[in-house]
């Protein structure tokens, strides 16, 4: 019996729908493992220039905690209002603040150069560090962080565009492994109380 081309390519697709079950089922079974013996699910891991043209990467800040967040200048409202609310947390701080470092890493690569993010993070006077990259290294961070982010296209021909980003604040331990990360909206109240615990111990 012959088998038509149609029957091919549906048999392609079902081999690789399989394939594709069998690679979750185990990555779920891995990150099932990794909660369980209580490892980090990742580690921070980045090469980009700070707001000072400096280059850095996590190993800069090892012994410290890290509160990183994604976002670009040119945000309108997640970025500023997450950025105010790291500030009211590292003013709550107190003594505590310099075991805590807070990084702003920039997912709009064309715009967001070391001088745009100075001009940028100063801002917030909270001692945060703003990074930026090419677009290649943009996009191995964010592969690394699991978080998505897209150019909008909208009005792009205007030299004026958004930047579709994941909006979560992460939290590293001194060791650079993922600890937790909290949603946009959460108090900064709530976020200062959580990393005071964990910091102070």
């Amino acid at each position: 019996m012959r088998i038509s081309f149609l029957q091919k390519i549906l048999w392609a697709v079902v081999v690789l729908t399989v394939l594709a079950s069998v690679w979750l089922l185990l990555w779920v079974d891995y990150r099932a493992d990794q909660a369980a013996s209580g490892a980090p699910a990742f580690y921070a891991e980045f090469e980009l220039t700070d707001h000072r043209g400096m280059l850095r990467t996590q190993e800069d800040f090892a012994g410290q905690w890290m509160l990183v967040f994604f976002g670009f200048t040119n945000c309108p409202d997640i970025c500023p209002t997450t950025l105010a609310e790291v500030a009211a947390v590292m003013d709550g701080l107190g003594e505590d603040a310099n075991r805590v470092q807070p990084l702003f890493i920039s997912v709009d690569p064309e715009r967001d150069t070391p001088a745009a993010l100075a001009d940028f993070v100063p801002r917030f006077d909270a001692g945060i560090i703003g990074l930026a990259g090419t677009p290649d290294q943009i996009e191995r961070t964010a592969d690394n962080f699991n978080i998505y982010y897209e150019k909008s296209e909208e009005a792009a021909s205007q030299g004026s565009y958004a930047v579709g980003h994941s909006s979560q604040l992460f939290l590293f331990d001194p060791s650079g492994g993922y600890v937790k990360a909290w949603q946009y909206g959460t108090p900064a109240e709530e976020i200062l109380a959580d990393l005071q615990e964990r910091v102070s111990r």
